[in-house]
């Protein structure tokens, strides 16, 4: 397996069948969701260590902070293996320089070897310590940080105080009927169409998540709000009566501007994928599994075309038809 592995060629069970993926096919973000398959298949210690090197040479931040979570492993050398790809990464990604990954690293260093744990203080001596960096928006083990939705950005703003406040403790009621934790995983279970919603709002950011549909739902249909208006589209791809074929993440809502993507990037039905969204004034780009789907469109305002997208609002979670399922969800302001 280990050879298999360090020759690019990734052994996994896939729906109960083992299945081998050319993983230079593969984006690197494609690969990070292939190889958390196998670490978490196998007990294999060298299998898992190999894996963990390919992680490292994705260079994505989703392999960076699920490399810093396996550094808590009861294997040690799985443990070893994990802090030194996420010094690896941190080390030829500068740009993930953040409060978060310097923890993540000095955590690390309790794992290193000599000679690499006094290069990785160096760094962390040397780095911009003002650098937020990316955040955390989902713990994976509660809903710190997550509130139900109120109406929408227009009609919240012209709500008083007292009775924003009284919708906001109503809509969290049923969030929580609709929006689960379960495996470290935020999962839509409900049958409305109600969001989960960012405590915070947000301007300029770079924002990272997971996501899968169950392949079993019906009409299995999501998206990303951004700013609190629709939405970077979720799709079951199989769906052609609605159009679905033109594939996940696209600006569903334009009607001026493109609403499709310019290719078809998703995973199969069921599987994980990965978005990476950046949006500055009132454009948005859009990464499906590494691939760019979306270039600097304008998000139109859908709660009142005459209107500009709104400066600043929260990001939601919209899913209905089915089970959604969210992971590793992260923002970088800019």
């Amino acid at each position: 397996m280990k050879k298999i592995l360090l020759s690019f060629l990734l052994l996994l069970i896939v729906n109960g069948r083992w299945s081998i993926v050319n993983a230079q096919t593969l984006t690197p973000e494609n690969q990070v969701i292939y190889l958390r398959h196998i670490i978490e298949q196998t007990t294999d210690e060298e299998q898992r260590q190999a894996a963990l090197t390919l992680m490292a040479q994705t260079g994505t931040y989703q392999a960076l902070t699920y490399c810093a979570k396996l550094m808590g492993d009861k294997k040690k050398t799985t443990a070893r293996a994990a802090a030194l790809a996420v010094w690896n990464i941190i080390y030829s990604h500068p740009e993930f320089n953040g409060k978060d990954s310097r923890q993540m690293l000095s955590d690390a260093t309790t794992l290193m070897k000599k000679k690499q744990k006094k290069q990785a203080l160096a760094w962390l001596n040397a780095v911009n310590k003002d650098e937020e960096g990316f955040v955390c928006l989902f713990n994976g083990k509660d809903l710190t940080g997550w509130k139900g939705l109120v109406e929408n950005p227009i009609a919240r703003s012209k709500m008083s105080t007292k009775d924003l406040n009284e919708a906001q403790k109503k809509a969290d009621e049923l969030m929580r009927h609709d929006w689960i934790v379960e495996n470290g995983e935020l999962v839509y279970i409900g049958n409305g169409w109600d969001n989960i919603c960012t405590e915070n709002k947000y301007a300029d950011f770079e924002l990272l998540v997971d996501w899968r549909l169950d392949p079993n739902g019906n009409e299995p249909d999501a998206g990303v709000y951004l700013r609190g208006a629709p939405q970077v589209q979720i799709w079951d791809i199989r769906r052609t009566n609605v159009g679905a074929q033109v594939g996940s993440g696209g600006l569903y809502n334009n009607k001026k501007n493109p609403s499709t993507p310019t290719s078809v990037e998703d995973n199969k039905l069921g599987e994980w994928n990965t978005f990476r969204i950046i949006m500055r004034g009132e454009k948005v780009t859009v990464w499906l599994n590494g691939v760019k789907v979306v270039d600097n469109v304008v998000l139109e305002n859908y709660w009142d075309r005459n209107l500009p997208i709104f400066p600043s609002d929260q990001i939601e979670m919209q899913a209905h038809g089915c089970r959604c399922y969210f992971r590793n969800i992260y923002v970088k302001e800019l």
